[in-house]
């Protein structure tokens, strides 16, 4: 039997997991609180750690982990930009991931989030449950004909596409490592990055958060954008330089902005804050702008994501008790 630590764990969590493990060979403890270099001490008797995403696992924490006798962290999520691998390299302990999960639950709530906030779902909603029916505000624009841009065509990034084909969509598309002949399927031009800024009315991100990719989105990419575009953001939040977003906002030149990740969302996301002063003021002055649709973290959120998510996390946790290969692909260090 192998001991395990699961740290920011949500009741959501807690059932995919133990559908998933169906036995009794894994050990769970589960731990509301998030992983930190001062709560790694917690983990002590485990032989692995199991994280999501706002967890810290730096130098530091890492270290503490190795010397409790932890051999795996396994993060039930994909990114991975959290991790000090090299640390963890270091220090001789495993990490793995969760390669693939149903990129069909990121890609539909991208697209939730675009037809929300184009035909202004989330401010009607609002009204009518106020007995207010008026229309005026609620002009949204036809999706059909206008142009998308898709950033990154990775699993995620190609089902949007496809399914913007669907309404009717011209699709542009730019990856640094282009896919044509699926494009040539599905009637997607790749283009460059001007390009995509330049021409799409929607731009959509779906890559990962990596020291090139910081800051993607940023105040010369925003001024190159599209006038009156609508900007969905559905991967990393530091993609986005969060004080420029809300300079663009300010001034009137992007039409719309959706966000189901921030940059400074630990902390924030995934928790109820209601009875409470929010504390992050550029949080603060997204909320207030009517163009701005947030979601907290939710893309990942149907049951075949999670499912998947906690099959891969215990098919790893497994293999480490056994002895046996880990999942194909979900390997981060060795």
């Amino acid at each position: 039997m192998i001991t395990t630590a699961v740290f920011d764990t949500k009741p959501y969590d807690q059932e995919a997991l133990l559908r998933a493990a169906a036995g009794p060979a894994i050990d769970w403890r589960f731990q509301e609180f998030r992983l930190t270099a001062e709560t790694a001490p917690l983990a002590a008797g485990a032989q692995a750690v199991c994280l999501f995403v706002n967890d810290h696992a730096d130098r530091a924490c890492l270290a503490a982990l190795a010397e409790r006798g932890v051999r795996l962290v396994a993060l039930r999520c994909t990114g991975f930009n959290n991790v000090d691998l090299d640390a963890a390299r270091a220090l001789k302990l495993v990490v793995t991931r969760v390669p693939v999960y149903s990129p069909y639950a990121v890609a539909e709530h991208a697209v939730a989030l675009l037809l929300a906030l184009n035909r202004k779902i989330h401010r009607a909603f609002n009204r009518v449950r106020e007995l207010n029916f008026s229309l005026n505000g609620l002009v949204g624009f036809d999706l059909h004909g206008k142009t998308a841009g898709i950033f990154g065509t990775g699993k995620i990034g190609r089902i949007v596409a496809q399914i913007l084909r669907g309404f009717g969509m011209r699709v542009l598309a730019y990856d640094p490592v282009p896919n044509p002949e699926w494009a040539g399927r599905h009637g997607v031009e790749y283009a460059d990055v001007s390009s995509l800024a330049g021409f799409s009315d929607v731009l959509s991100l779906h890559v990962p958060l990596t020291p090139e990719t910081r800051h993607l989105i940023r105040a010369e990419t925003l001024e190159a954008m599209k006038p009156g575009a609508i900007l969905i953001n559905v991967s990393r939040g530091a993609l986005i330089d969060t004080k420029a977003l809300i300079q663009a906002l300010k001034s009137g030149r992007l039409g719309g902005v959706a966000l189901d990740v921030y940059e400074e969302e630990e902390g924030i996301f995934f928790e109820d804050l209601s009875g409470q002063v929010l504390q992050d003021d550029e949080l603060a002055r997204l909320l207030t702008f009517p163009n701005v649709l947030i979601t907290s973290h939710q893309a990942f959120l149907t049951h075949e994501a999670l499912s998947d998510i906690a099959r891969t996390t215990v098919a790893n946790l497994r293999a480490l008790g056994e002895g046996t290969a880990f999942v194909e692909g979900s390997v981060l260090t060795c």
